[in-house]
């Protein structure tokens, strides 16, 4: 696999482009030389607190790296698409819907709503065949190690886990734990 070019982040659910640890994973790939496209939703630009419905976000998330691309002049296959949350959940939903992508970034996916364990978000997951690394902490209440385990044991694309220890799904004074965790995989990705 050719080394990625760049990286489209996407926010949670409650927050923008400017959340923290975004910005900490930005500032990572940009000096390990990705162009990166921290992006907002279309709910947040509106000013409004709910999100939009899935497709709404997979097309916002596919308009996000499409730009990234055309500054870049490559096509979407030499991008990492990810993010926190609700946000990573839609690129890897674009990307099971046929998004070309280089891998996923997936931080603290939300594998079901806290206390809902028989509500997996994962029908996509057997779409996926790029890499996918996850990032979660192991005191997620949206999926414990276990949980998510079995769950991305359905994609067809090598999988990495990354546990941080004692983290919530906010992982909270950890952004540095992440990055490096991060940076470490993508210098496993490609040349």
């Amino acid at each position: 696999m050719r080394r990625p070019l760049g990286a489209v982040l996407a926010p949670g659910a409650s927050a923008g482009r400017d959340q923290p640890a975004l910005v900490s994973l930005d500032r990572a790939l940009s000096s390990a030389g990705l162009a990166v496209e921290r992006m907002d939703f279309p709910y947040r630009l509106a000013g409004r607190r709910a999100p939009d419905r899935p497709s709404v976000l997979v097309a916002a998330v596919e308009g996000a790296a499409q730009k990234l691309a055309d500054r870049l002049g490559t096509g979407t296959a030499r991008l990492v698409l990810g993010g926190r949350s609700m946000g990573g959940r839609m690129c890897s939903m674009a990307v099971a819907q046929g998004m070309p992508a280089a891998a996923l970034l997936l931080v603290s996916y939300p594998l079901h709503p806290p206390g809902r364990p028989d509500r997996l978000r994962v029908e996509h997951f057997p779409d996926l065949t790029v890499p996918c690394f996850f990032v979660s902490g192991t005191r997620d209440p949206f999926g414990t190690p276990e949980e998510l385990e079995k769950a991305t044991g359905t994609i067809g694309g090598p999988v990495t886990h990354h546990w941080v220890d004692g983290g919530d799904h906010a992982l909270r004074a950890k952004d540095q734990q992440v990055v490096e965790a991060v940076l470490l995989w993508l210098e496993q990705l490609g040349d």
